[in-house]
């Protein structure tokens, strides 16, 4: 009698064990979920601060570039009088230059691109190295300046091609000796295109362009 109760006990305890274990199994399982669960987020919050901390870069470089063309605006003012040729220490050409590869994305490792500041002294654009005194961010600006006129030399040649602006009457009917010569006469101001690159912090580059009429 004494067996068959202990058997008996035997094989009502069985089940316990067995569902012990399967509980123990989907705890387990549970866990490495929760784990995987947990690592996601901290990857998800690390990439989207990687990424807003990038943005940041991008648009206080593009902020500074606007200082670069400000820079290219005080030099042509001081230099209107000899902008009919190139002046490539000063990052200034007196031609649209067509072709030319500002950014160098099309054709990589061509020669008609532009040298920002020493990047690549193969190129035989030179742009002006602004340094990082324009403003407090410690962002690296360069300015290119371009006359956008087909040839060198003065905007009234007769083979020239400039885009320009006619800018209001000068002078009086009173100097016309008859009636048959004008006494006013219109004036052409050229337009310059001002590209500026500014070099940032974790290799931003950004670029800003802007038209000046002179």
């Amino acid at each position: 009698m004494v067996s068959n109760a202990r058997n008996a006990m035997d094989r009502r305890s069985a089940p316990a064990r067995r569902q012990g274990g399967v509980v123990l199994m989907i705890a387990l399982i549970v866990l490495v979920a929760m784990t995987l669960a947990a690592l996601g987020l901290i990857r998800s919050i690390d990439t989207g601060t990687m990424v807003a901390g990038n943005i940041g870069f991008r648009e206080a470089a593009t902020a500074s570039g606007d200082s670069g063309v400000e820079a290219a605006r005080t030099w042509l003012i001081a230099n209107q009088l000899a902008l009919d040729n190139d002046q490539p220490a000063a990052g200034y050409y007196s031609t649209r230059q067509d072709n030319l590869d500002i950014t160098g994305n099309l054709t990589a490792g061509g020669t008609d691109g532009v040298d920002w500041g020493g990047s690549d002294p193969s190129q035989p654009v030179k742009a002006f190295d602004a340094g990082t005194a324009l403003d407090g961010t410690g962002n690296h600006v360069f300015y290119l300046i371009q006359r956008l006129c087909s040839i060198p030399g003065s905007v009234n040649l007769p083979l020239q091609s400039c885009t320009t602006a006619t800018v209001s009457g000068i002078g009086s009917t009173q100097n016309a000796p008859d009636y048959s010569s004008y006494g006013l006469y219109t004036q052409n101001e050229a337009y310059y295109r001002v590209t500026a690159r500014v070099n940032g912090p974790k290799n931003t580059v950004s670029y800003v362009q802007a038209v000046i009429e002179m």
